[in-house]
């Protein structure tokens, strides 16, 4: 049945998460790196650099080609 028109925004949300919890599902909160953030590149390329001067460079590519589905 659908929510009136009425219904507050907070009111829509918790039904909404009432009916995904009826379905099985719980909510998390998932913390990912600001992309937009004024240090985020740099600190990509410090780490990126890390990587690839690492001694297990080629053991590391080679695991993420084993994972690549790109079989181009």
């Amino acid at each position: 049945m659908a929510t009136p028109q009425s219904d507050s925004s907070a009111e829509r949300v918790a039904n909404y998460r009432k009916r995904m919890r009826e379905q099985g599902m719980r909510p998390i909160q998932l913390w990912v790196a600001d992309v937009r953030s004024p240090g985020f590149s740099a600190e990509a390329h410090r780490q990126s650099v890390a990587v690839a001067d690492s001694e297990y460079a080629s053991d590391d590519q080679a695991f993420i080609d084993e994972l690549s589905l790109d079989e181009a």
